[in-house]
């Protein structure tokens, strides 16, 4: 089991009882405003909950979906996703419940999952993406030493319409200069 802790977070797997706390940020029209899934109905956030615990199963494991934990509430989720094994490379990501935007805690967990994947998964590269109009996603990414790579365009169809992504990235040699 994944248990990581920061200052003031812990990030967890995710539980199957943990539906209530998922689904009030999942179905949240401006929490996913920019994300390619959501809002969720009830059946959506089921199915992820049981995505979630079967990637726990996988062995080698590539993909790490996990609770964010404030204060013993669970206010967002977050992930990271080994893209090549070989290359040594993952991709991360989260999304904060509304009412914790603007209090430094996506930030906190960007800099847990990166020392996760440098540390304990012995990673060379992490990359993050967001749509180019988030702009409190890629802030996040840069105060966490990530650079911006360049623009991926028409990169997503996002709730009808396309979308271009930024894709920033942190090198494990990047990382340890910080």
């Amino acid at each position: 089991m994944v248990n990581i802790t920061t200052e003031r977070l812990i990030l967890r797997e995710f539980k199957r009882s943990d539906f209530e706390a998922v689904h009030k940020y999942a179905s949240d029209l401006r929490v996913v405003k920019y994300m390619p899934w959501g809002p969720n109905n009830d059946a959506d956030t089921r199915r992820f909950l049981e995505k979630a615990k079967q990637s726990q199963l996988v062995n080698p494991r590539t993909s790490y979906e996990l609770a964010i934990i404030l204060n013993d509430e669970l206010i967002g989720g977050c992930g990271l996703t080994i893209k090549s094994v070989p290359d040594k490379q993952a991709e991360i990501g989260y999304c904060i419940r509304r009412d914790y935007w603007n209090m430094g805690i996506g930030t906190e967990v960007a800099a847990g999952l990166i020392k996760f994947g440098f540390k304990r998964l012995g990673l060379h590269k992490i990359i993050a993406k967001c749509d180019t109009m988030n702009h409190a996603s890629y802030k996040i990414m840069e105060k966490n030493g990530m650079k911006k790579e360049g623009i991926l365009r028409d990169d997503k169809y996002i709730k009808g319409e396309w979308r271009n992504s930024y894709i920033y990235s942190i090198l494990e040699n990047e990382w340890y200069e910080e």
